[in-house]
C-alpha cells in the first residue's frame, strides 16, 4: 500500500494551525454551556470556551451543523465535482474517483491490513460498552460527533481501554451529496467534538457509506485527515435492519472465508445491540490477534494529543 507522506515542514505548519484553531489553550476550562444536558443520567460534553471563540456559538449544533469558515481552506480551489446522491452513480465521472461508485481509492487511503482486523462505526452508544467489556485487544472506533458529545463517558472508556478513535463526521451524512461548505461543517464539527471530549485531533477518518471522491478527499486532506475504507463488509447493518436478504449464517460464513487469508479490514458497527452481538461472534472466529488502523498503516494514532 502507498500512504500519504507528509514532509516535516507541512507537519510543523499543520501543528501550528491546529494550535491556533482547535487546541485547548492553557487557561481554558471546559465550562458548562447553555445547552448542558443530562442524557441517560450522564452529562454531555460541555461546549468549551475555545470553541465559543472559534464559532461564535454557545452550544453544540443539531444534525446539520453550521459552516464555520477556516482560513486554511480556499473554497475556490476545491475540485468541481457536483453533488450526487447515494446510489445514483450513473452520471458520476470516473475522474471523480468515487469509492462507493467505482471502487476507486486515493493513493493515501487505507483499505486493508496485514492481519484480519475489525473496525467499528457509528458509536459511541450504550451498546459500545458490552463490546468493550469483551475485547482483549486494541481496535479502531470511528465515532460520530453527535454521539461523542452525548456519551462522553463511553468515549472516555474507549480511550482508557487504549483503543484508537477516528472521526466518522458529525452526523453521518453522505458527503458527496453535500455542498462544499456542508462537507466542511461535517468534518470540522466532528473534529471539534473529539477535541472537546478527548483532547486530541484525529488523524484517521472513515466516510459514512464509503462516500468519498476527489472533492471530499481534497477537503479532508486540508484537515490532515487520512481516509480509511475497508475490503470486508459483514453487512451487520443490513441484518440489524431486518433485511431478509442477509442471514447470520451467511455473515459468519463470509468471516470464516476471510479468516483463511487472515488479512483485511472488516467494516462493523457498535451502534446497536444486534450489531454488537455479531461483532462478538466475528471476534470468536478470528481471535484477538488484531491491529488498529494506525498499526496496519504504520502511522501515528492522532495528529496531536493534549494533556
Amino acid at each position: 500500500m502507498r500512504f500519504l507522506k507528509f514532509n516535516f515542514l507541512y507537519l510543523f505548519l499543520l501543528s501550528l494551525l491546529y494550535n491556533k484553531l482547535f487546541a485547548l489553550e492553557e487557561n481554558d476550562e471546559l465550562v458548562e454551556a447553555t445547552d448542558f444536558k443530562v442524557a441517560n443520567g450522564k452529562a454531555r460534553t460541555p461546549f468549551p470556551d475555545w470553541l465559543k471563540r472559534i464559532t461564535g456559538l454557545y452550544q453544540w449544533p443539531g444534525l446539520d451543523p453550521p459552516y464555520i469558515p477556516l482560513d486554511f481552506i480556499d473554497l475556490s480551489k476545491i475540485p468541481d465535482f457536483g453533488p450526487y446522491s447515494l446510489g445514483f452513480c450513473a452520471n458520476v465521472p470516473r475522474e471523480a474517483c468515487s469509492f462507493d461508485c467505482h471502487g476507486c481509492m486515493g493513493h493515501d487511503e487505507i483499505f486493508t491490513c496485514r492481519k484480519l482486523s475489525q473496525t467499528f462505526d457509528d458509536g459511541p452508544t450504550p451498546a459500545t460498552l458490552r463490546l468493550l467489556d469483551s475485547l482483549d485487544h486494541e481496535t479502531t472506533f470511528f465515532n460520530l460527533g453527535v454521539n461523542i458529545v452525548e456519551h462522553p463517558d463511553i468515549y472516555h472508556r474507549i480511550q482508557d481501554d487504549g483503543h484508537l478513535i477516528g472521526s466518522h463526521t458529525w452526523s453521518h451524512r453522505y458527503l458527496p451529496a453535500l455542498s462544499n461548505k456542508e462537507i466542511i461543517a461535517q468534518i470540522e464539527w466532528g473534529i471539534w467534538a473529539m477535541n472537546a471530549t478527548g483532547h486530541h485531533i484525529p488523524k484517521w477518518w472513515r466516510p459514512p457509506y464509503g462516500g468519498i471522491d476527489n472533492r471530499v478527499r481534497h477537503i479532508t486532506r486540508l484537515f490532515g485527515l487520512q481516509a480509511v475504507v475497508w475490503n470486508h463488509d459483514t453487512l451487520d447493518w443490513k441484518f440489524a435492519s431486518g433485511d431478509p436478504s442477509v442471514s447470520l449464517e451467511e455473515i459468519l460464513g463470509r468471516v470464516h472465508d476471510w479468516n483463511r487469508d487472515k488479512t483485511g479490514l472488516i467494516l462493523e458497527h457498535d451502534s446497536k445491540e444486534t450489531t454488537v452481538d455479531i461483532a462478538l461472534r466475528v471476534k470468536d472466529i478470528i481471535g484477538e490477534d488484531q491491529l488498529t488502523v494506525a498499526e496496519c498503516a504504520g502511522g501515528n494514532d492522532y495528529i496531536r494529543e493534549y494533556d
